[in-house]
């Protein structure tokens, strides 16, 4: 017999949603941004980023970028605040047993361990990489302000080692973000439809014996 089982409230969910278009302009912003430092165009030939119309649009790069990031954070910084008012971080953060039992979600879906470690609403792989993500945002915000801001926020670029450091690290976590979406993006599909829908509507179906 199936039934519908609640999962993700409304509030999570457009936290959800709304996050995922905004990380996409941020991302495509920063790397309207990144070809212009010629740090690193030498690692990209200048033909691929004039293919995927990236090249020579600095000033419109930044002005999304700083536009953008505004809501960006707001939507972060009110997510962190629902969690604790909610007490949604119950299930987030990670516990004694996670990173262990995160080994051994990976080893299930690669098909090295038959059965899987004993999950809630969330594994203890999703558990680290949500609460992880949310520590990226962090300190996307902090070192985008210590670089967008270096004089206002000097001491801020000065605990990141300074403005090229502070750089640095943003890109890296705008990297780290990209990876998060890929893998995230993978597993979604490979958990398939129900879970995507339970992400849309707040329920999934769950199959459970007759009566």
């Amino acid at each position: 017999m199936k039934v519908l089982e609640r999962k993700h409230s409304v509030a999570v969910r457009w936290f959800h949603w709304i996050n995922f278009p905004l990380l996409a302009v941020m991302v495509w912003s920063g790397a309207m941004i990144y070809w212009a430092n010629q740090v690193y165009l030498i690692k990209f030939s200048e033909p691929l980023w004039e293919k995927v119309n990236l090249a020579f649009r600095l000033a419109e790069g930044m002005a999304f970028h700083f536009f953008f990031m505004w809501f960006f954070a707001i939507n972060g910084i009110a997510y962190v605040i629902y969690t604790i008012v909610s007490g949604a971080w119950r299930e987030l953060l990670p516990n004694r047993r996670s990173f262990i039992e995160a080994m051994q979600v990976t080893l299930h879906d690669l098909h090295l361990r038959r059965e899987a470690p004993p999950q809630g609403k969330f594994n203890a792989a999703q558990r680290i990489a949500y609460t992880a993500i949310i520590v990226m945002g962090f300190f996307s915000l902090v070192t985008g302000l210590a670089i967008y801001k270096p004089v206002q926020f000097s001491w801020l670029t000065w605990l990141f080692g300074g403005y090229q450091r502070a750089r640095f690290f943003h890109f890296w976590l705008t990297v780290g973000y990209v990876v998060f979406f890929a893998v995230h993006i993978g597993q979604v599909i490979r958990t398939g439809w129900n879970n995507f829908r339970a992400m849309i509507i707040g329920v999934e179906v769950r199959e459970v014996p007759g009566e």
